[in-house]
């Protein structure tokens, strides 16, 4: 019974190791040490595991970034007005209703305190009183009449008196008050209503970014369409590059920002956005990816943000569309697929075809290496490095042969010198 315990304990024990172990790959060795039989599958889970590229921004266009342990909030309230329209759309409404709510039962407490200040509470049905305001008879009529006076709506049954001074200074500031609550609230939600960030959901980027020949120059791709018939105006594309990096003194730079040239110096970069476009990015020496082969290129870890910027056409407002590419969306050898044909008295966008790319002859080099072979192909033969060794070996031996050569004739002519003196 000892026994039968001591190996049901064994197995138990081996399940639980097992379980603690972080692998979907089960390696069974019930007779290793429980750390070795921890750490063994945490290795291989390590190295076959590849690290998930974090990114900076997210496909829609959101940045993936959280402000934490911001500590003077107080300046969100310094600019209110775009704090509110910064806010989620259930929080904007929420204070859309709290604050006119609590505007009329704030006013509608002032005009039942002067009612019951006055007295007239007391003389509801006395005929020969004159209150402040007619027909106002407690709190519910005073709250009522408060939304009448704020809206201007007047129904003409509550009616104030000209017998209450302090009644009408109260429907002033409530007047002023209430005129400038609506045009706060009204033109917070009217400009949320109008922000172009919605209008950027039809501006579209390519999933991939593509790596191939252009003109005989490597070159870095990527497509932007427009899906609305009413056009961004002076549209304008930027990337950035994002990398961390280390500098010469050793100083570390976490997501360093780079820019990458797609046709600023050209006018390129300003775009005529009617129908899908692709933008072009020459690898050259100012390139950041000089020296990125094809085989290095899955080892590097990099992001490329784009940003279309322009004009909304229909509301003259500035729109931004952002989008990202890491390693695994860059595809060394392909193109796009055109999208754009001619039909009958117009052209067509097959946007089906938008995101599609087809596999092209692309060399597997660098940007750089493909330079230094181009340079070596035009230069002439005595240009290069080795055929200059070799000239320089080729005179060397000519020359030794000549000194060879002329060796011996000098030492017979020193011989018939000598002979003849003898003579």
């Amino acid at each position: 019974m000892a026994k039968l315990t001591e190996s049901m304990t064994n197995v138990l024990e081996g399940d639980s190791m097992d379980q603690d172990v972080e692998s979907p790959v089960a390696i069974h060795q019930p007779k290793l040490p429980k750390q070795a039989r921890d750490d063994l599958p945490r290795h291989i889970s390590r190295d076959r595991t590849k690290r998930k590229i974090q990114r900076y921004v997210r496909k829609d266009g959101k940045c993936n970034v959280h402000h934490g342990n911001v500590r003077e909030t107080y300046r969100y309230l310094t600019d209110i007005f775009t704090t509110l329209v910064d806010l989620k759309w259930r929080f904007n409404l929420l204070i859309f209703v709290m604050v006119y709510t609590v505007t009329w039962l704030f006013f509608g407490m002032i005009w039942w305190l002067i009612a019951y200040i006055r007295g007239d509470m007391d003389h509801i049905e006395d005929p020969s009183w004159t209150p402040c305001v007619t027909n106002l008879n407690g709190f519910v009529s005073a709250f009522l009449f408060s939304i009448e006076t704020e809206t201007t709506i007047g129904y003409g049954y509550r009616v104030i008196t000209d017998k209450c001074p302090e009644g009408i200074i109260l429907l002033l500031i409530q007047s002023v008050l209430g005129s400038i609550v609506n045009a706060f609230m009204v033109g917070c939600m009217f400009v949320k209503i109008s922000q172009p960030k919605k209008r950027a959901e039809t501006l579209v980027f390519s999933t991939h970014a593509v790596i191939s020949m252009r003109d005989g120059k490597l070159c870095l791709m990527f497509r932007v369409g427009d899906l609305r018939n009413s056009h961004i105006v002076e549209a304008s594309i930027r990337a950035k590059l994002i990398k961390s990096k280390q500098t010469s003194e050793g100083e570390f730079i976490p997501l360093n920002q780079t820019d990458i040239n797609v046709g600023y110096y050209t006018g390129d970069d300003r775009l005529f956005l009617v129908s899908p476009l692709i933008i072009s990015h020459e690898i050259n020496q100012q390139s950041p990816f000089w020296e990125i082969s094809k085989a290095q290129l899955p080892k590097e870890e990099l992001e490329i943000v784009v940003i279309l910027e322009g004009m909304v056409e229909a509301t003259g407002m500035t729109c931004q569309a952002r989008s990202s590419y890491i390693t695994s969306e860059i595809l060394w050898g392909y193109r796009f697929t055109p999208v754009l044909t001619l039909e009958d008295g117009f052209y067509e966008v097959d946007y089906n075809s938008f995101h599609e790319t087809y596999e092209t002859s692309t060399p597997s080099l660098s940007a750089k290496e493909l330079a230094e072979l181009a340079s070596r192909a035009e230069l002439p033969l005595s240009w290069s490095v080795s055929s200059k060794l070799n000239q320089h070996a080729e005179l060397e031996t000519e020359e030794e042969e000549k000194a060879l050569e002329e060796q011996p004739e000098r030492n017979g002519d020193v011989a018939n010198l000598e002979n003849e003196s003898k003579v």
